[in-house]
């Protein structure tokens, strides 16, 4: 990976886009070396734990390097893609360069001008035709000194092969006489958390997205050992990310067993799940139930005007089932929190709908399900189930979910005990609607029966409260007229 000097070439690093994420799989490059870009263009796609993300370019320019392929997994904060900010003056990367009139300055030339940069006398763009480029204000953005779109060349720029570091975040607008702001950057809890530790912003040398100051830029400051080594890690990234795929292809056999790298969805669901279960004591209970009424239900509002063109099926009904019986019990619509031992009970839900996607397992949620009139959960309902599908689930859409309903049915399963979804109390299971002998007003008849499961976290749900909740849900699909009577 080519390492970039020049004053105008910007790193874009691989933000953080999604709460607390640390990694991301680069997917797709949608850029070359040498192709321009505009401030706002999708670049690549990747995928963090949660979602596929499409990332845009915080700048104009053209573009000098990619600096990993597609497939690696990149953590947050590293330089994925350098930009040249003034218009692709220099050479790129993987891209012969046109040969310059004379040959470039040597090491020897170019120390005086760095040693002269470093101490503030002189800027970067002052070999350079006034007018012909970007001042470093923030990483990654800049101030036009001319509207026009194609920079007059006088004469062959004068690049420096070697800079030190402390020059480089200069250069970058990271620190030094070059990039004096009045207010660093940084969000509010990294504020507090400087404050809390007696650090000074102002001495903090950035590492996030365009300038900003994180929580890990900090903590370095407040270790003295660390405050020295806070630069880009570009050169030695790609080296960890193919070493260990190569050890473990000569311990198997792979004509035997095939061996599948443990990333992204696959593995955040892995941690959630172990977090869970040994975390939240579970306990699940069942419940059989004759769900005929419902279904004819379902086609009635199939042919209802005001339902024209949503999605109704049983799933819909269910779930507003459970959002009547989470309003009759309130409690049930909780998290526990461990740090300051309290129970905090939610005054809204947020429906979860665990789906099965070419992704892995997925669990976006409803905002604000509580409140929503039946076309409007069907609508929602609907969108939720087919961006899931599609792979553009958002990271927002999966935070904050309260309960959850998992439908094992469409796979045949009668039921199942589900895990619970971190941060949640209860979880419902819906097993397949078959076609079953039932006594009906006293004669054995056919109706269409399910079974339901309802896991929750027996350290804020007693037997009573889960039993009940299990037990309204069952009774209005038994007689789904009690979500009027009830509602």
């Amino acid at each position: 990976m080519t390492t970039m000097t020049e004053a105008s070439v910007r790193e874009f690093k691989m933000p953080d886009v999604g709460e607390g994420l640390t990694e991301a799989e680069i997917l797709k490059w949608y850029v070359q070396p040498g192709d321009t870009v505009t401030d706002g263009q999708v670049v690549c796609e990747v995928e963090t734990a949660k979602a596929a993300v499409e990332l845009p370019i915080p700048y104009d320019g053209v573009v000098r390097a990619l600096h990993f392929p597609e497939g690696t997994t990149v953590d947050v904060g590293t330089s994925i893609i350098a930009v040249d900010v003034a218009g692709g003056a220099g050479p790129v990367a993987g891209v012969p360069a046109q040969a310059p009139a004379q040959p470039q300055a040597s090491p020897e030339e170019a120390r005086p001008k760095a040693e002269a940069t470093s101490a503030g006398s002189v800027k970067p763009e002052a070999a350079k035709p006034a007018g012909s480029g970007r001042q470093p204000v923030l990483v990654g953005y800049g101030v036009a000194a001319s509207s026009t779109k194609r920079r007059p060349r006088k004469g062959p720029e004068i690049t420096v092969p070697r800079v030190p570091e402390t020059l480089q975040a200069e250069l970058n607008g990271h620190g030094g006489p070059a990039a004096v702001r009045e207010r660093p950057l940084a969000k509010p809890p990294v504020r507090k958390l400087a404050k809390d530790l007696g650090v000074d912003l102002a001495t903090v040398v950035p590492s996030g997205p365009d300038g900003v100051i994180t929580r890990e830029d900090v903590h370095a400051a407040a270790a003295p050992a660390a405050v020295s080594a806070p630069t880009a890690p570009e050169p030695a990234a790609p080296a960890p990310v193919t070493a260990p795929a190569a050890a473990p292809v000569a311990s198997y056999d792979t004509a035997r067993e095939t061996r599948i790298p443990v990333k992204g969805v696959r593995k955040a669901t892995a941690a959630a799940m172990v977090g869970s279960a040994f975390t939240a004591p579970h306990v699940t209970e069942f419940v059989t139930i004759d769900v005929t009424r419902t279904l004819k239900l379902v086609e009635e509002l199939k042919r209802d005007k005001d339902m024209e063109g949503l999605r109704v099926n049983p799933l819909l009904l269910i779930a507003k089932a459970l959002l009547v019986a989470v309003k009759r019990h309130p409690e049930i619509n909780a998290s526990w929190d461990e740090a300051a031992q309290e129970i905090v009970v939610k005054h809204y839900v947020n429906l979860g709908i665990a789906a099965a996607t070419p992704r892995g397992l997925l669990v976006p949620n409803i905002k604000d399900a509580h409140a929503k009139t039946l076309p409007q959960l069907a609508e929602s309902l609907g969108e939720l189930v087919s961006t899931a599908r599609e792979g553009r689930t958002s990271p927002a859409a999966m935070q904050g979910g309260t309960v959850t309903i998992t439908n094992v049915g469409v796979f045949g399963v009668d039921t199942g005990t589900p895990i619970l979804n971190s941060g949640e109390s209860a979880i419902l299971a819906i097993g397949a609607i078959k076609l079953q002998p039932w006594v009906h007003k006293g004669k054995v008849k056919p109706r269409q029966v399910t079974t339901l499961a309802l896991s929750f976290d027996h350290r804020l749900v007693d037997g009573e409260l889960g039993s009940r909740v299990l037990a309204d849900v069952a009774a209005i699909l038994e007689q789904p007229k009690r979500l009027i009577t009830w509602g």
